[in-house]
């Protein structure tokens, strides 16, 4: 695994805003690289990219990982020119008190903010500190001399326009990934550097596969439409950690079953029997609170087997934390499965 190209695109497609809903800009950077590498590509209607790779086998298989995020947009405009919200996915609100953001318009302009609750000032309100921080209790506060409703019409704002925060990406130098959107963009470049790998050491993969990368995953319904002929497909998204799971930051997470059932019995034996015979650092565990693209896949009723890994990431949606020792793992574990 080349390090240094996994964590520069790691860092690059992290720094571009694409809540679901507003993905454009960063399949457009995915494009830019597979078309650099030289895979055969294309860009679905729904917007997922699909990269391609044949060598003439029969057996046709798909990996994804998705690269929408969670989000925030425009519900309404408050009486004091500030702006109500709606969550786009599930973020942990309170992590978001005091983030500055951006809010994207329909006509090109973007405005700068504070995303607050509502009741932002300890010295004012007798609840400032303990208020319950969710999405009917916060605010976005405009960087602009507006005073009214009104003012923020005059804008450009409107409902439905994207608010986008931060994702305060840092990699330590003791190999710690700390980044909002690691769920699940750490596991987009962990695809990304795989294709990398296999075309410049002229690696044959085991089948015939597609790499999908999705966009609307996070609001469910991401891969709910396949190329046709795959056989089973096997989702690449963030390991949970936590409770009584066993994963951890360093490992590459198996899921056998979360909230949309069990997944693939002799898929998901393979993948374990793959990770314990080359040594790996892994964990079999029950998400207990998820769903994955291949669960769309699955409720839109393709014909698969299905299957999930991922590198082990803590505190989801919220400031998440990896490790390089999950990312390799991972790595390894998806290598192994196209290739064995």
């Amino acid at each position: 695994m080349d390090k240094n190209y996994f964590t520069k695109v790691l860092k690059e497609i992290l720094a571009v805003d694409s809540p679901t809903g507003y993905t454009a800009k960063v399949i457009e950077k995915l494009k830019f690289y597979v078309d650099a590498m030289g895979y055969e590509n294309y860009v679905t209607n729904k917007g997922n990219l699909v990269v391609k790779s044949f060598t003439q086998k029969n057996k046709i298989v798909g990996i994804s990982a998705h690269v929408d995020t969670l989000g925030l947009c425009v519900r309404g405009y408050n009486g004091d020119g500030t702006l109500s919200l709606s969550s786009i996915g599930g973020p942990i609100m309170p992590t978001l008190d005091g983030e500055y953001c951006k809010i994207y318009t329909r006509w090109g302009n973007v405005y700068t903010g504070t995303i607050l609750s509502n009741s932002p000032a300890v010295h004012v309100f007798e609840d400032a500190t303990s208020l319950v921080r969710e999405v009917r209790t916060m605010h976005v506060k405009l960087d602009e001399e507006i005073k009214s409703s009104d003012d923020v019409r005059a804008l450009g704002i409107l409902p439905g326009d994207f608010i986008c925060y931060d994702p305060k990406t840092v990699i330590t130098e003791n190999g710690f990934i700390k980044s909002r959107f690691l769920d699940d963009k750490l596991s987009a470049a962990i695809i990304l550097s795989l294709l990398k790998y296999m075309k410049d050491e002229n690696i044959t993969p085991a089948y015939n596969f597609y790499a999908i990368f999705t966009v609307g995953e996070e609001v469910g319904h991401g891969l709910s439409h396949l190329p046709e002929n795959i056989s089973e497909f096997l989702a690449v998204d963030m390991g949970c950690i936590g409770d009584d799971l066993s994963c951890t930051e360093y490992d590459v997470s198996i899921c056998a079953k979360d909230s949309s059932g069990p997944y693939d019995y002799e898929m998901t034996t393979r993948l374990i029997n793959l990770a314990k015979d080359a040594g790996l650092s892994f964990a079999v565990d029950i998400y207990p609170r998820y769903s994955s693209d291949v669960s769309a896949a699955r409720y839109a009723g393709h014909d698969i087997k299905g299957a999930l890994i991922g590198p082990g990431v803590a505190a989801s949606h919220g400031m998440e934390r990896s490790h390089m020792k999950a990312v390799e793992n991972a790595w390894k574990l998806l290598l192994l499965y196209l290739t064995s």
